[in-house]
């Protein structure tokens, strides 16, 4: 049977496209409102007219279809907090200085970088208005803030600021990222400045995070290494912020990352492991009852505990269903399944389909169940041993093949080895995983370190060793791999079409697999084709730095003048090399000319010199804060536009664009608009 024809498929596919829809496309609130109310009126006058018949009825399915859709749209527009009078942004000003007595709720610990402590909160008042909404709150570290517990009240005094977007090209877009999570601005603030007015434990999510927190106390009279506590706290309580970027890295590196992050395969290790432990249920009339009830309570409790992430919110979902199917005696379908977790949970939150994690999840999932028994089918021998390795590398094949243009497109690098982290690790994480729950268990009635405690210790040391020698053998890790959303999308087509045909073999399978082939190459060719005949002047953001790149086909020259330490760390080049498909990348010294395509740029350094030119320059840069009379210069020079990048004073900023507006010439500062782009 085609999955497509499981009609929970077709409605969370119709879903699907309804919350890309309102997502991307302006459709007025009150308008998709009105739209969905009337189709599923419609919906209902339908089906008592033709329920006799609605098996055959191919006009009500397509009536259906479309309300799906609509519904789509209309829970991202609900979800979409700014839709509503009382929100922050509809009250206040953004763009003003004006300080605000502001309300607070923390609802998240962030991890923290050296300057600030950050968290997520819900607002509740700024000044003395009621209002609804997340923002981010971003405290100064000093020696005696420690971190705030969810569900603590607080008022500050800050500057509400809109969130600072991405500068440069091809960079992580972070503002996008929050205004997913529905968080529209930020306040920076000293802690010794507010006022905590509750500590009072009042939502799940505080005694949630009441409960991790007594966990961990308990935990770290154990004394494990900081490193093996940051993955204990990741593995069974969701905590990532502890976690360093170079130990985050190497697990990247080895293709193991999603050992870091509660998902699929931790929920379904831990739904085998109490469907064992409460195998005793089935002694019992109705024992399979309350046996699911427990289960399913306990499954959800982890999540809670695990801090309810997109990834854990999948996996719990997914194998609650399971779960029921499994104890109920019911027969369950996987893509059925993963069609249910997905529906209920878009329902409830549109915005994590736009998660990262919630795609790869989806995606590796869908590679194990379809691809999987085509890959083992093909290579499975007569030896038992030898095919529960096979089981291993074939699982671990098909889900980096679910998953593979998506992580591309999104993190331009291949673990070439990361079937030997899973064939080797898997097979011990059920192992690791029931120890590390019996160990928090005897750290919470306080049993003093014993061996059981050693062995886990020593189980999670060497997990992160092996991960540490995977990562180190650089000659497997494809990095900085060109790859774009039309090649993402045309790749998956490929997929799609090469996994049919394998199943059953047919001259229209064929002719379809040809053709995706055919598309996937067009695509590659085509884009490859553009990029290197393309070419562009880029003058980037750089605080205190000026770095300009010009671009023709698939070299960019790059003029700068970082030292060779902050240039080997920067990413700005990296990130635009990838984005462009760059091959070479020339370095040269700052010009005070560039030229492209006849448009010329003019560049006027802490020097100031500008005079006696034999040209008129299209567009001028300000850098290094030079002291120039820019209305002097306006005047002798015809500029279309003035730019000013990030090694200037604001204060010279600020004015300059005050002798441009006055001039009615356009003026770009790179620190709130962006990199400035010359076609």
């Amino acid at each position: 049977m085609k999955v497509i024809d499981f009609p929970i498929v077709k409605l969370t596919l119709c879903l699907v496209i309804g919350i890309i829809l309102g997502a991307y496309c302006d459709i007025p609130f009150k308008v998709s409102l009105i739209i969905s109310a009337s189709l599923l009126c419609f919906l209902f006058v339908g089906y008592l007219i033709s329920r006799q018949t609605l098996n055959k009825n191919k006009g009500f399915a397509i009536l259906v279809y479309f309300t799906m859709i609509s519904v789509g749209i209309s829970i991202k527009n609900l979800h979409n907090q700014q839709n509503f009078n009382n929100h922050y942004s509809n009250v206040i000003n953004l763009n003003n200085d004006d300080l605000h007595l502001i309300t607070i709720t923390i609802t998240e610990n962030l991890k923290s970088n050296p300057t600030f402590n950050r968290y997520v909160a819900k607002i509740t008042k700024v000044d003395s208005i009621t209002v609804i909404g997340e923002i981010l709150v971003n405290f100064k570290r000093d020696s005696i803030h420690t971190p705030l517990n969810i569900d603590t009240q607080l008022i500050l005094k800050g500057r509400l600021q809109e969130l600072y977007p991405a500068l440069n090209p091809y960079q992580f877009d972070y503002k996008t990222y929050l205004n997913h999570h529905n968080i529209y601005a930020q306040v920076y603030s000293d802690f010794s400045l507010a006022t905590v007015e509750s500590t009072k434990i009042h939502s799940v999510f505080g005694y949630a995070d009441y409960i991790r927190r007594k966990v961990i106390s308990k935990l770290e009279n154990y004394h494990f290494e900081p490193n093996e506590m940051a993955v204990i706290k990741a593995l069974f309580l969701g905590q990532r912020q502890d976690i360093s970027n170079e130990l985050r890295q190497q697990y990247v590196d080895a293709g193991a990352i999603h050992i870091l992050a509660i998902s699929g395969l931790h929920v379904g290790i831990i739904l085998i492991i109490l469907n064992n432990l409460f195998r005793f249920f089935r002694r019992f009339k109705k024992g399979y009852i309350f046996k699911t009830i427990i289960i399913l309570i306990l499954l959800w409790a982890f999540a809670i505990i695990a801090g309810l992430s997109p990834s854990v919110l999948r996996a719990v979902t997914m194998f609650s269903a399971v779960a029921i199917a499994m104890n109920l005696k019911r027969p369950y379908n996987i893509y059925n399944t993963l069609a249910i977790s997905a529906f209920v949970l878009l329902l409830f939150n549109p915005m994590l389909l736009f998660e990262i994690g919630f795609q790869l999840s989806y995606l590796a999932v869908i590679g194990i169940v379809s691809i999987q028994p085509l890959l083992f089918n093909a290579i499975k021998t007569k030896y038992w041993f030898i095919n529960k390795v096979l089981i291993l590398l074939t699982v671990s094949i098909a889900a980096q093949i679910g998953v593979l243009p998506l992580s591309l497109f999104y993190f331009h690098q291949f673990p070439g080895l990361f079937f030997i982290s899973n064939v080797v690790i898997i097979p011990f994480l059920g192992f690791i995983l029931s120890c590390g729950f019996i160990v928090i268990v005897l750290a919470l009635f306080n049993v003093p370190y014993n061996f059981l405690v050693l062995l886990f210790e020593t189980l999670i040391r060497w997990m992160n060793q092996f991960f540490n020698w995977v990562s180190l053998q650089d000659t497997f890790i494809f990095k900085n791999i060109s790859f774009t959303l039309i090649m993402t999308i045309s790749c998956y087509l490929l997929i799609v079409c090469i996994t049919r045909l394998s199943v059953a073999f047919n001259y229209k399978k064929l002719i379809y697999a040809l053709i995706s082939i055919v598309v996937f190459q067009s695509v590659c060719l085509y884009t490859n084709y553009s990029n290197k005949t393309s070419s562009e002047l880029v003058i980037f953001h750089k605080s205190r730095h000026s770095v300009i790149g010009k671009k023709q086909g698939d070299v960019l020259l790059l003029s700068h003048d970082l030292d060779s330490v902050k240039r080997r760390s920067d990413f700005i080049i990296q990130n635009y090399t990838v984005g462009n498909f760059i091959d070479s990348t020339k370095e040269d010294n700052m010009s005070t000319l560039y030229k492209l395509n006849r448009k010329t740029l003019l560049v006027v350094d802490s020097i100031g010199v500008y005079r006696n030119l034999s040209f008129q320059p299209d567009y001028v840069l300000l850098r290094q804060s030079p002291k120039v009379n820019l209305n002097r210069l306006l005047d002798s020079l015809k500029i279309k536009t003035v730019v000013a990048d990030g090694s200037n004073y604001i204060s010279y900023v600020k004015r300059w664009q005050q002798t441009c507006l006055k001039q009615n010439i356009p003026f770009h500062y790179t620190g709130k608009k962006g990199a400035f782009i010359i076609k």
